[in-house]
């Protein structure tokens, strides 16, 4: 039987080692990120596997008034490199701990592929599917292993490699902010910030409000952002990068997280006013991305999100979506389905009157 033990402090020394930067890693599996979650109230659980150093972390969160925890993995366990089955297996002992400590549910959406068939494994665990606690559920993938940088730009389309190579003689220029610069700087295509990454963090949250007001999308308090922005990239797993012109404000931005052998988009924004006049500067932002994937050795560009809330499905032409999909698509990118967020639960009745509680809580709290 597997045993489960919290971490040691030699072992959280290396903890990002082992949950970030390995296969299928995430940086929500860090320690910036459960520092981030226990500024707000949560319980973060260290989790080593005794038999091989396999990690993962665990969030927890007390129900008001009927006692016991709701716990949430999150976007873990990562599959380290090993199987769906392996995966699940994982999940499965995590549950066992879990359930030991007075945990009623358990949530989880690790970023496996439906194709691998972990959808079903969870099922037969008893897990169901819930609404995402993430964005997004499914990614628009872009597979860059033993492709050359050329081949991956022609394989972008006509309009898009225009509009970059406009935005590249307009004099746009991209700055990166970035907490783990290699000894070469910033490198070929990329400009040093003249400005604390904070600064820059603070302005691309009001960008972020705009965006989302145009596809009808909500973000939630600045600081709650800014606080982890800074975090992560203090820890180096997020780079922004920021298109603009000289002596202008920025035209548009960009937040990727580093992780496992991708690098993510997470968040993405323009200034609409500005399209007419720069319509290459998001095009421009992304392809230096790419760029520094492919540098950074990745196999992946994730380049995000574009399914429809609620139903979690490509979007169709018309929907607020739909623009943002078809730009994610014109770099290459192929549509990957995920198996998204479960929750598995472990006490009802406990877990029903918690969740009553919380919203008479939360009730309360906005009287």
């Amino acid at each position: 039987m597997t045993t489960i033990r919290p971490a040691t402090a030699d072992e959280l020394e290396t903890w990002d080692e082992r949950t970030v930067d390995a296969p299928g890693g995430h940086a929500y599996q860090s320690k910036a990120w459960a520092e981030h979650r226990i500024a707000a109230g949560w319980e973060a659980d260290h989790l080593v596997f005794g038999d091989d150093g396999y990690r993962a972390l665990a969030l927890r969160r007390p129900w008001p008034l009927v006692g016991g925890w709701s716990a949430y993995i999150p976007r873990g366990p990562i599959s380290a490199g090993e199987d769906a089955e392996r995966t699940a297996q994982r999940l499965a002992a995590i549950v066992d701990h879990l359930a030991a400590t007075d945990v009623a549910v358990v949530a989880s959406d690790a970023e496996i592929p439906t194709a691998t068939g972990y959808r079903d494994r969870l099922a037969a665990m008893g897990f169901h599917q819930i609404e995402e606690i993430q964005p997004s559920r499914h990614r628009i993938s872009l597979a860059l292993a033993g492709r050359a940088e050329e081949a991956i730009l022609a394989g972008a389309s006509k309009s898009t490699r225009q509009r970059i190579r406009k935005a590249e003689e307009s004099g746009i220029v991209v700055v990166r902010h970035d907490g783990r610069l290699p000894p070469a700087g910033e490198g070929e295509g990329f400009e040093r910030p003249g400005e604390p990454t904070e600064v820059a963090l603070d302005r691309f949250y009001d960008l972020l409000l705009e965006t989302g007001e145009r596809l009808q999308f909500s973000f939630g308090p600045r600081e709650a952002f800014l606080a982890w922005w800074r975090a992560a990239h203090r820890a180096g797993h997020l780079v922004y990068l920021e298109a603009r012109t000289s002596g202008a404000e920025p035209l548009a931005g960009l937040v990727l997280y580093r992780h496992g052998d991708r690098l993510s988009t997470v968040h993405s924004g323009d200034h609409a006013a500005t399209r007419d006049d720069h319509p290459g500067a998001l095009h421009l932002l992304r392809w230096r991305a790419i760029q520094l994937a492919i540098r950074e050795g990745r196999a992946e560009m994730d380049l995000g999100g574009a399914d429809v809330a609620g139903a979690r499905r490509q979007p169709t032409e018309g929907e607020p979506m739909w623009g943002l999909y078809q730009h994610k698509r014109s770099f290459g990118g192929e549509w990957l389905e995920l198996t998204g967020a479960h929750e598995r639960v472990l006490d009802a009745n406990r877990y029903h009157l918690g969740r009553l509680a919380s919203k008479a809580s939360r009730f309360v709290g906005r009287r």
